[in-house]
């Protein structure tokens, strides 16, 4: 992808994908799911992960899986106000920018 990724546009990618599942999800899959919208690496994703635990907009969890720890996350109350946050935010840009391509016979 050629145009730059914010981090409130990263935010809301990942809080979407986060809050797919009831129960949460692990780090691993998160990336892959980003991935199938943007190109990052996890030394990108995780310090995401962790921002927004902090934020308490996720809790964490840790689960064992083969005899191995996965550690899980899963959207809170306050992360789903703001990932409505950005919902909102991004249909009024993205009805700008098309609106602009529009204009431009794009």
């Amino acid at each position: 992808m050629i145009f730059n990724t914010g981090s409130a546009l990263l935010d809301a990618i990942v809080l979407a994908v986060v809050s797919k599942d009831a129960d949460g999800t692990y780090g691993y899959k998160i990336t892959q799911d980003v991935r199938c919208a943007i190109d990052i690496s996890e030394s990108t994703l995780y310090p995401v992960l962790r921002r927004l635990q902090k934020e308490d907009c996720l809790e964490v969890y840790d689960m064992a899986i083969d005899g191995r720890n996965r550690r899980y996350y899963k959207i809170t109350e306050k992360g789903r106000v703001q990932l409505n946050l950005y919902r909102g935010e991004w249909v009024t840009y993205s009805q700008k920018i098309s609106q602009i391509f529009k204009e431009a016979n794009l």
